[in-house]
């Protein structure tokens, strides 16, 4: 309506001081009804404007005005992994990126991860939409490094993985309703795709793609500083997807449990742990849950850095591979 309004002082030529300084010149001169033809097609033309604005209106209202930065710092999660919205290991159910519930936030990640035998680099970006509607892109480079060689696959051989997913809030606001006990909770997909079908086959895996499904719940204790966060993952993934799905020893999808707990030790430095459980498919390694601890800390709205130590356990009969987690997200 503001654009209306000085569309049409526009197009008569005139604005209110202007008006009363010479309306008695335009009652003495007849000019005012000389004006009166002009004034009527300025209207015309301003109410074909408000009409198609009306169903523009009516066309897009489900669609809300993108702003960004409504959020508290860090309360979007950083980027794991997979690409999502969550910690480094787990999903939350919260929205990446700033936006709030009428705006649109978004990042992009790199994510470095030592072992003592292996190497995983990640990177990716995500998408959050009005605070409901997450989408996140992700590949993941698992390097064997010399290991390769010992397991017969050769030195440095790399296992590449890419990640498509797709979140959705259904109720509650993890951050925003603190007078209940209800947390935000969303579901969500991750479809990944596995770049060594042959080695996976070989090895026991039953395929080199799979989609998982998951429900996730989060809530943030503002009084008390807290953040809680637990997911629920239906998934057949040995090692996430790395070393494909499903295996000689199970081809079900079974539910899996993430759970995050963090401490904010201020507005931009969190603290806190995750534990991941996961399915044993595979008959010639055993598979182990993966712990870490961390720390998060927001330079400010645009830029993040995550530090962990990870214990991964057992990855393809390699026993105890802990090492260190760090991660540099850039997003608004």
């Amino acid at each position: 309506m503001r654009y209306v309004r000085l569309t049409a002082f526009a197009l008569l030529g005139f604005n209110h001081d202007r008006l009363d300084r010479e309306k008695p010149r335009f009652l003495a001169k007849g000019s005012l009804v000389k004006l009166i033809p002009g004034a009527m097609a300025a209207l015309a033309i301003l109410g074909c404007l408000g009409a198609s604005s009306a169903a523009s209106a009516q066309a897009f209202d489900w669609i809300p005005e993108s702003r960004t930065g409504g959020k508290l710092l860090l309360t979007g999660g950083v980027s794991t992994i997979e690409g999502s919205g969550g910690g480094g290991l787990a999903t939350w159910a919260v929205t990446t990126g700033y936006g709030d519930e009428d705006g649109i936030g978004g990042n992009v990640h790199a994510t470095y991860v030592n072992l003592p035998d292996y190497e995983l680099r990640a990177w990716g970006a995500a998408i959050g939409l009005w605070d409901r509607v997450e989408l996140s892109v992700a590949r993941q480079e698992f390097d064997t490094g010399d290991t390769g060689a010992a397991l017969g696959i050769g030195r440095g051989f790399t296992f590449t993985q890419d990640i498509v997913g797709l979140k959705v809030k259904l109720i509650g606001d993890a951050v925003y309703d603190q007078d209940n006990w209800l947390p935000q909770v969303a579901v969500g997909v991750q479809h990944k795709s596995n770049d060594q079908g042959a080695i996976i086959a070989a090895v026991g895996g039953a395929d080199d793609e799979g989609t998982e499904y998951y429900v996730a719940a989060t809530k943030l204790f503002l009084a008390d500083s807290l953040l809680v966060s637990g997911t629920v993952r239906f998934t057949d993934a040995n090692q996430t997807g790395l070393l494909g799905f499903g295996g000689d020893r199970n081809t079900d999808m079974e539910p899996q449990f993430e759970g995050s707990v963090g401490y904010l030790l201020n507005r931009n430095l969190v603290v806190g742990a995750e534990y991941r459980t996961k399915p044993d498919n595979l008959g010639f390694a055993k598979e182990e849950d993966w712990i870490d601890v961390y720390a998060a800390y927001a330079l400010n709205r645009h830029l993040s850095v995550t530090a962990a130590y990870v214990d991964l356990g057992s990855i393809a009969t390699f026993q105890d591979q802990r090492g260190f987690y760090l991660s540099l997200q850039a997003g608004f």
